[in-house]
């Protein structure tokens, strides 16, 4: 393959034609390598580059290569990583100025798994101050811009990821989500994602100096963003590997028990009361009909009161986040990041001493009936924003804009809430932007939840093979 199609390329054609001896691990980084130099000025998605470091350790993988073969089913494939995990020898500032010396000891799990299976981190993306907006930008490295247009937010907290993933800098970008970090980018910048449910990968950063708070650990997760769902798949079986690392982490197989067919999907345009945009009705229209056409049967059903459990979630995260990051956010946040942060307390008053426990307890009926509901559909088709993108500084204009950013976002941050694993993947085009649509599944089936989003993106297509097409 040439060069440039090479960092066009998927993870699975890259990983097969490195095993088959076709092209060397040094062939497929470099490309992507090049097309990162090339590209990432304009987007800076990347804010700290690892080309050399990356191309040594490609001509390292290559000869392995020729002495054993392939170390993983990843040899060879280049990936990024955000800059809110660790990774040895390197800053984890996640977008704070005050934290740009913050050095990691050794690597996060996720990235140990990554690189164990193969994978060269070629660059670290760029994240909101605090991996805390819903669009990335930040005093210390600025914004990540869109790759379909400069108007548009490329998502956040993850919007360096998806931005990366989307312009060819490399196949697979890991990112992470705590109320929707990757799903908010793949939405925006057409990529496909799926968000793992509690204890299906392994968080932990070395560097860390205390614990998270207790919510902040069952509903915060570690995931990838690519451009096609075979390649969220082929990353997704090394990125679970079991680490003592992180307490909550099940070791559970990719791949769950067959289910009989033909499987139940539900879906729902319940909007509660919000304008749903025509383009994300076509979306969901369209995925209802590519998944009848697949051989699912889907049925329009009522979930339970999502919008409910979204303010939930927002509510008692800002109540914990109050209590042991308000400190550190205002003293280190820049006065933008804390006006946003006062309307989104706001517009989710957080909950405080008894009701703050409350919740925690109550959070376990929410979950018990969307559990419930997955007995009977094991997956769930939804919207997941309310228009297809918003303004890149939306959330920052004033409370309105917060409240169209967060507050709308309730498909997303119920399902972190609940434990749930949930896949984003574009199901329509509309006005030169993808639209995407959420699938919501059982625990530890996220085999499933890309199996239908594979289905999706059979009938709609490859979104970066458009976005390619432009240059």
């Amino acid at each position: 393959m040439a060069d440039t199609e090479l960092w066009q390329a998927s993870a699975c054609t890259l990983a097969e034609k490195v095993a088959k001896g076709e092209i060397s691990a040094r062939d497929a980084v470099g490309a992507s390598v090049s097309r990162m130099q090339a590209r990432n000025g304009p987007m800076n998605a990347v804010v700290d580059d690892l080309s050399e470091q990356a191309m040594k350790d490609a001509a390292a993988l290559d000869e392995r290569f020729a002495k054993s073969g392939p170390v993983g089913p990843l040899h060879g494939v280049p990936v990024t990583i955000k800059e809110n995990i660790d990774q040895a020898g390197h800053a984890t500032p996640n977008g704070v100025p005050a934290f740009k010396d913050l050095i990691a000891p050794a690597d996060s799990p996720f990235v140990t798994n990554l690189k164990n299976a193969g994978a060269v981190v070629i660059g670290r993306t760029n994240t909101p101050e605090f991996s805390f907006r819903g669009t990335t930008d930040n005093p210390l490295h600025g914004r990540t811009f869109n790759p379909w247009n400069d108007w548009a937010s490329a998502g956040g907290s993850s919007g360096g990821a998806s931005s990366a993933v989307m312009s060819g800098m490399g196949a697979m970008a890991h990112g992470n989500d705590i109320g929707g970090s990757l799903r908010f980018p793949a939405t925006c910048t057409g990529a496909a994602t799926v968000k793992p449910g509690l204890g299906r990968t392994p968080a932990y950063n070395p560097s860390q100096t205390a614990e998270r708070g207790i919510l902040a650990q069952i509903t915060s997760v570690q995931g990838l963003i690519c451009r096609e769902v075979r390649d969220v798949r082929l990353g997704m079986k090394a990125a679970i590997g079991y680490s003592p690392q992180d307490p909550w982490q099940v070791p559970m197989p990719w791949e769950g028990p067959a289910m009989e067919r033909p499987i139940k999907v539900g879906f729902t345009k319940e909007s509660y009361g919000f304008d749903l945009d025509p383009a994300v009705e076509a979306a969901l229209d369209a995925a209802v009909m590519t998944l009848r056409d697949a051989g699912y049967a889907v049925e329009e059903i009522k979930t339970p009161d999502t919008l409910v459990i979204g303010k939930e979630a927002t509510r008692t995260l800002f109540g914990e986040v109050k209590v042991l990051l308000e400190g550190v956010m205002q003293k280190h946040g820049a006065p933008a990041f804390n006006t946003y942060f006062a309307h989104c307390y706001d517009i989710a008053p957080p909950y405080q001493g008894d009701d703050l426990i409350a919740a925690y307890a109550k959070r376990a009926m929410y979950t018990r009936q969307w559990l419930e509901l997955l007995a009977e559909y094991p997956l769930v088709l939804t919207p997941f924003l309310l228009a297809p993108t918003y303004a890149h500084a939306r959330d920052y204009e004033g409370r309105e804009g917060a409240e169209e950013v967060m507050l709308k976002g309730f498909y997303s941050f119920a399902m972190n809430y609940m434990g749930l694993p949930a896949g984003n993947i574009p199901a329509n085009y509309n006005d030169g932007l993808p639209v995407g649509v959420q699938i919501v599944g059982q625990r530890f089936r996220e085999d499933l939840i890309l199996d239908s989003c594979e289905a999706v993106e059979a009938r709609v297509g490859v979104m970066a093979h458009r976005l390619f097409e432009r240059g």
